[in-house]
């Protein structure tokens, strides 16, 4: 009989591994604990190790596996990130102990996104015993938990990528990102995000020139300036998508000053760009220009975007959209309903994650599908059972439709 994905057994694991603190860039404790628990089930997985040395100066860890039918077939990827955010202020439940009330687990990352790690280990587990061991199967299944997603490079799956891991960027066919689409999206469970906004991160720097501020028309003031140009930068119509709605542009920081008395002659502001499919640096670059001559300003004024310091990447996210039709999709859809039995809701995605790396730059079919819940970045962060009990079943029940021979060796 083949193994059972069990409610006990999915909130033992999930427990555990909210119970190991794992904000982005420390990580080694529960990459460690994962990569031996798929030792101890003989499923195929190790550690990769990488280093980045220009920014960060991060030893990072992913844990990293393949089960390879050696024959022909699909090809499935299956990722999530073992990082969480940092505790925050505001928990009455304890943030690390797994707490069950009712049908929600609570923690820190309970639902962004141990929840999906451990709904793609269990139905590892089921499909190593059914499948692997057995050599019932076609195809090959890749999968790879990684580290700092939460953090500002998504470090974890940008080393997979430039390290060549499994060759996914050749070799997928299709890619389920576990993470809390139905949480996120806003949608009911079960919901597919079928892509994603993209992103950048540029600063606008402007430099004005220094004056006492009993005469501040002596000098031009940078702050002043600063502000001109974001309120003419909101003045201009964001791009629109018929799928991933329209871009946004959001000042997330604003310095400048800080002499007694005296005009700055510096401010910079900080802007995080959302952006939908068809935009890209140089667009970005073309509507902050034209803020600046609106705004009519004297200062100087430099754009500069934040770099990735990984080689073969820009430092931004690549907004995508699947096409509606892919047939592993529609494979995904029908192991739903078999799971469910009913449809399931179609979204798409309005912020940035390793999907876009996996999605938008390598250009795999790549969704987002994992449980519901609430407060993902926040405190009494919770996932809901039910849905995170059936998300494991579906990932399972998928992988069993798409690469079963039916006993065929």
């Amino acid at each position: 009989m083949g193994h059972e994905i069990t409610r006990e057994n999915y909130v033992k694991l999930l427990r555990k591994l909210v119970s190991i603190k794992s904000p982005y860039f420390h990580e080694d404790e529960v990459m460690e604990f994962v990569n031996g628990w798929f030792g101890e089930r003989k499923i195929p997985a190790e550690i990769h190790t990488f280093y980045e040395g220009k920014e960060t100066k991060f030893h990072g860890k992913n844990v990293v596996g393949m089960m390879d039918s050696g024959r022909p077939g699909p090809v499935i990827y299956l990722g999530g990130h073992l990082d969480t955010v940092s505790l925050c202020n505001g928990w009455e439940t304890p943030p690390y102990e797994g707490v069950v009330k009712g049908d929600y687990l609570y923690g820190v990352g309970a639902l962004d996104m141990k929840s999906g790690c451990t709904a793609i280990m269990l139905a590892l587990e089921k499909f190593a015993e059914e499948y692997y061991r057995t050599g019932n199967f076609r195809g090959k299944v890749i999968y790879h938990l990684v580290s700092d997603e939460e953090g500002p490079y998504g470090l974890g799956t940008v080393f997979i990528i430039n390290d060549r891991i499994h060759n996914v960027a050749e070799d997928a066919d299709f890619a389920i990102i576990a993470e809390p689409s139905s949480g996120f999206a806003g949608v009911p469970h079960p919901c597919i995000c079928l892509g994603a906004r993209g992103g950048y991160n540029y600063t606008i720097k402007v430099w004005g020139k220094s004056a006492h501020a009993a005469t501040p028309e002596l000098g031009i003031n940078a702050m002043v300036d600063a502000a001109a140009i974001v309120s003419e930068l909101e003045k201009i119509p964001p791009m629109k998508d018929d799928k991933l709605g329209r871009s946004t542009p959001c000042v997330i920081g604003m310095n400048g000053g800080g002499a007694a008395c005296s005009v700055p002659d510096y401010a910079e502001v900080e802007i995080f760009h959302h952006t939908v499919r068809g935009e890209t640096q140089q667009t970005i670059m073309d509507r902050v220009n034209k803020a600046i001559e609106a705004a009519n300003i004297r200062s100087r004024v430099e754009v500069e975007f934040r770099q990735s310091p990984a080689e073969g990447f820009d430092g931004g996210f690549d907004a995508y959209c699947i096409n509606e039709e892919e047939p592993l999709l529609k494979e995904l859809e029908k192991s739903v309903e078999k799971v469910c039995g009913r449809e399931a809701n179609l979204a798409y995605f309005q912020s940035i994650g390793d999907f876009n790396h996996i999605g938008g730059k390598l250009g795999i079919p790549t969704v987002l599908f994992g449980p519901d819940g609430e407060n993902f970045h926040s405190s009494e962060e919770r996932v809901d059972l039910n849905s995170a009990l059936e998300i494991t079943e579906i990932i399972s029940q998928f992988l069993t439709d798409v690469l079963s021979t039916g006993g065929e060796k």
